[in-house]
């Protein structure tokens, strides 16, 4: 097993890395930025060190000031965590120049999933049913305008580079496909300093599902079932559940099956998500991408399964087979993340980040929170404004709404505006409630869901 890493991340998801080191014997070392000095991983790890100022262009995105410090404090191996350079081949490729085993898939496995337009070409090698679309990147608008009038309209224009929702737009006819395009490639450019675009159908009213995959280097690719991540605004995920309601048995496992043949296919390591567009009529889906890291919400899919993804990360990196087969793979009951933004969606959904000047987390029997917060300490403007991870399971999905509706109830931060709200009106909507629902979802109803949560301030603030 490795025995010291460099946890190349901040926020909640170095201190979930932090912790399931500590469980498996390996010492974390916390990768800091000037403007962490207090954080909560920081504070806990056996070492920390910081990697520059504030910037994250000039901390957590800084390759060589990174792998500096992994060298320095003698670590074997660097953990990305999501976002940051997790999905960076370069970074990858200079890691393992250095000696240090990326706690991840390998340079190339990065590289053939992470260009969106090729992977599309290679799952049709595998038999994955993929989105009508361009063959491969449109390089002018005017290949853009053959494909989409081969395709039909309306179509989405992607980033190959993207991820996050970025460099993405949704073109509806014609005449707005020279500016969409334009903007997709402005923003990719900014995003991911590469703006190759491709071309999909748009499916209307679609459910956006994900599969869990775990592979080791000898081949054993296994998958942890599914997550439902549809309730998102403008392609930014803010509610996600597990398993995906009311897949029959059949297309669940089918959905399995095509997401192990995806890995298999760009010969993939460690852990990753295959996600897919699931049409209305609830039988066709496609695929959509592979993210070639760890995810937000990989914490609904441990607690139906009862298995530690970080952990199986640290196995695998260090050269250890999967210690379990896909008919060892069981999932029980339901589970429900709510991400807690600092955002005020009242206004846009404006970051309003902030000192948490009192922060209580809910507790009790299937309930977890993932959060780097304390009473006291600054959420940054600098980096994400995501504050807390609440996930709540349970036997049964409705259980698990009204265990998440109390979990919600006790949430308590002052300091800031958060998402806390609107999540707790969602879990109240019959949209939700029923199920089923499709990715325009929030999008419909939050003029009515920031109606009634205004009232219900108001009648509370006369009271």
């Amino acid at each position: 097993m490795l025995k010291r890493i460099l946890i190349a991340n901040r926020g909640e998801i170095a201190l979930r890395i932090l912790r399931s080191c500590r469980e498996a014997g390996v010492e974390p070392v916390a990768a800091y930025s000037a403007e962490d000095l207090d954080a909560l991983h920081v504070q806990l790890a056996d070492q920390s060190v910081c990697i520059g100022p504030a910037r994250a262009a000039d901390s957590y995105l800084n390759q060589t000031a990174l792998l500096t410090a992994a060298l320095a404090t003698g670590c074997d191996g660097v953990h990305p965590g999501y976002g940051c350079l997790s999905e960076t081949a370069d970074f990858d490729g200079a890691c393992a120049h250095a000696g240090l085993p990326f706690i991840g898939p390998s340079e190339d496995g990065i590289r053939r999933a992470g260009a969106k337009s090729a992977a599309r070409s290679l799952m049709r090698e595998a038999g994955v049913p993929v989105t009508p679309g361009s063959d491969g990147p449109v390089r002018s608008e005017a290949e853009a305008r053959a494909a989409a009038e081969q395709t039909g309209y309306p179509v989405m224009l992607k980033a190959s580079a993207g991820g996050g929702g970025r460099g993405i737009r949704r073109c509806e006819k014609p005449s707005d496909l020279s500016a969409a395009l334009a903007e997709a490639k402005a923003e990719a450019r900014a995003c991911f300093g590469d703006d190759e675009m491709y071309l999909e159908k748009l499916v209307l009213r679609p459910r956006h599902i994900e599969v869990q995959v775990l592979a080791d280097r000898f081949g054993n690719v296994v998958h942890l079932g599914d997550r439902d991540c549809s309730l998102q605004r403008r392609s930014q995920k803010l509610v996600e559940e597990a398993p995906a309601w009311g897949l029959s048995p059949e297309l669940r496992e089918k959905m399995g099956e095509a997401a192990v043949r995806a890995a298999k296919a760009v010969g993939y390591e460690n852990a990753g998500t295959v996600e897919f567009l699931l049409d209305p009529d609830g039988e066709h889906f496609y695929f959509m991408e592979m993210n070639t890291r760890i995810q937000v919400e990989h914490g609904i899919t441990e607690l139906i399964t009862g298995i530690d993804l970080v952990r199986q990360q640290l196995r695998i990196a260090s050269g250890l087979p999967l210690d379990f087969a896909q008919q060892d793979v069981r999932c029980t009951g339901h589970a429900i993340e709510c991400r807690i933004n600092a955002e005020n969606p009242a206004q846009n959904f404006r970051p309003c980040p902030g000192r948490a000047d009192f922060l209580h987390l809910p507790g009790g029997p299937g309930v977890r929170v993932d959060t780097s917060l304390y009473s006291g300490c600054t959420l940054s403007p600098y980096y994400d404004s995501l504050a807390a991870k609440v996930m709540a399971c349970a036997p049964t999905r409705l259980e698990t709404i009204r265990k998440m509706r109390r979990c919600l109830e006790e949430f308590t931060l002052e300091g800031f505006q958060t998402t806390a709200e609107l999540c707790y009106q969602l879990m109240h909507h019959a949209a939700f409630v029923r199920g089923g629902y499709a990715t325009d979802c929030l999008d419909t109803h939050l003029p009515e869901l920031l109606e009634f949560s205004r009232r219900l301030a108001e009648s509370e603030g006369s009271t």
